[in-house]
């Protein structure tokens, strides 16, 4: 997504004094009208790509970690020697090139063939089915035909829209800034060409664990050998008089995202209830969108529990300088439907907020209900081992949904982080053709508030101190936030490489 960097830098096709080349430092050049980064690790030399197949990132700006590299918007990572994209939220590998030495100079010749699918094992699992077409379960099933899974591979989503790029829907694609071909996550020929089953716009009415079948609300069931439960989770719906009129939204799926585009037009009036990341990011929207935008929350002052008062005072300003209003402090009592044929939002206060529509992100609970009905052990989430299989032999859990048991804090953790979700569903992928890979992804996530971009490496959900390096008004800051006197996490605005040498820092003190 995104477009393409110009080309700049030397020709590296005709070559780049190896005195250039600093050892895990990248250069960047151009072969003919490709971007094109050398990167020196000792006595080798590698060629890739310069430029993240995710948002079109800069990985000469990245951080290289043994024989990858690192994007430093969103943390994508690739093999330099494949260019397999190892981590998400990259999905497409980067290009490879050839390399040669010529006394003193490296030369960069012709695109590298893209490396071969590793060959299915002989004991593979006949039937796989994923429920839940989400993050976590299309990294899944990628993942297994990428890891040379030659079995029947089933794909079940609730929503009719298919695996959708869903940080998106809040982001840039609400803004209307992101055309709609950004929003699927693969065109739907590329399922059919990888021989990825689809079955869209049903639920499924039941797990049989014992015959290990899966049932679908229109009566088809599919047998499976392995079964990946990725059904996400669902937002808390605002328990509250008047919350089932016309005019209210939520924002998860793609049609959410659509409703909220129809409604939001220039001049119309919303009222955002929560606070949170999701709640601001949608302010954020609807004000590019000419929308007038009051935000409601029952904190002091927005993100204060997990960003610290700093930060969460720094963005707060962020947004009023945009226009948003905030009334914190105050929770909606009741939504009536006001004399023009708009709503009338009164809060505990019993003041009133009139608008044309109202948006309601106050969190999300996760999808259990199907596992638990099944025997598969639940508790806020569905309990997985390391390795994310759950109570039930042959089931994996991933996502929203999925509570596991981290190394760095000692305690089970379940994180509602889109990336996460993604890996957790690339790990259940290759333990489910047999490995016994742990998941010990350090968690990320990335926020965007018009111009400000936040990079969230970790996990600190009850941080006890904080450090500031730098100033938050400055656009230029790290945070870092410490549970049991030790770093759990770190926020930063503008500081992509600190971003990823935290990411890297916490991963070392997780082996």
């Amino acid at each position: 997504m995104g477009d393409a960097p110009k080309v700049s830098g030397p020709d590296l096709a005709a070559g780049v004094a190896t005195s250039d080349l600093v050892d895990g430092k990248p250069l960047v050049g151009h072969v003919g009208d490709e971007s094109v980064m050398v990167v020196r690790r000792g006595h080798e030399f590698f060629a890739t790509g310069a430029t993240c197949t995710h948002y079109s990132g800069p990985l000469g700006e990245g951080l290289i970690v043994g024989d990858t590299v690192r994007c430093p918007w969103h943390h994508a990572c690739f093999d330099l020697r494949t260019g397999e994209a190892l981590r998400a939220p990259a999905l497409n590998p980067i290009a490879c090139y050839a390399v040669e030495r010529d006394g003193e100079l490296i030369k960069v010749g012709a695109r590298r063939p893209p490396v071969a699918t590793a060959p299915s094992e002989p004991n593979e699992p006949k039937r796989i089915v994923i429920i839940g077409a989400g993050a976590a379960g299309h990294a899944c099933a990628e993942q297994l035909r990428l890891r040379g899974y030659r079995g029947q591979l089933v794909l079940i989503g609730a929503d009719p829209a298919g695996p959708v790029d869903r940080p998106n829907l809040s982001k840039d694609y609400l803004a209307g800034s992101a055309p709609e071909e950004w929003i699927p996550l693969r065109p739907p020929e590329y399922f059919a060409e990888h021989g990825i089953e689809l079955s869209l716009g049903v639920r499924v009415a039941a797990i049989d664990t014992n015959r290990h079948t899966v049932t679908l609300e229109n009566g088809r069931s599919y047998d499976y050998d392995r079964l990946l439960v990725a059904t996400g989770a669902e937002p808390v719906k605002l328990p509250i008089g008047g919350a089932e009129l016309a005019g209210i939204h939520y924002v998860r799926t793609l049609a959410d995202s659509r409703g909220l585009i129809a409604a939001a037009q220039p001049g119309k009036r919303a009222v955002v209830i929560g606070a949170s990341f999701i709640g601001l990011e949608v302010a954020a929207s609807l004000r590019a969108r000419e929308v007038e935008v009051h935000v409601v929350g029952p904190e002091a002052v927005p993100l204060e529990r997990v960003m610290g008062p700093e930060l969460g005072g720094f963005i707060k300003d962020v947004h009023e300088a945009h226009g948003v209003k905030f009334h914190l402090g105050r929770k909606p009592k009741v939504i009536e439907q006001a004399g023009d044929g708009g709503l009338s939002v009164r809060l505990d206060d019993d003041s009133h907020l009139a608008c044309d529509f109202v948006v309601v992100g106050i969190g999300v609970r996760p999808a259990t209900a199907l596992a638990e009905k099944a025997g598969i052990k639940v508790d806020n989430g569905i309990v997985c081992d390391d390795e994310l299989r759950t109570s039930v032999p042959d089931v994996f859990a991933a996502g929203d949904l999925a509570r596991w048991p981290d190394i760095h804090s000692g305690k089970t953790l379940r994180v509602e982080h889109w990336v996460v979700a993604q890996r957790q569903g690339q790990t259940a992928a290759r333990n489910m053709l047999g490995g016994h890979e742990r998941f010990d992804a350090v968690p990320f996530f990335w926020s965007m508030h018009y111009d400000v971009g936040i990079n969230y490496v970790g996990h600190a959900e009850k941080w006890e101190r904080l450090e500031i390096d730098g100033r938050p008004a400055d656009k230029d800051c790290a945070v870092r936030y410490f549970v049991d006197g030790k770093l759990a996490a770190v926020a930063t605005i503008f500081r992509d490489q600190e971003s990823l040498d935290s990411e890297r820092i916490l991963e070392e003190d997780r082996r």
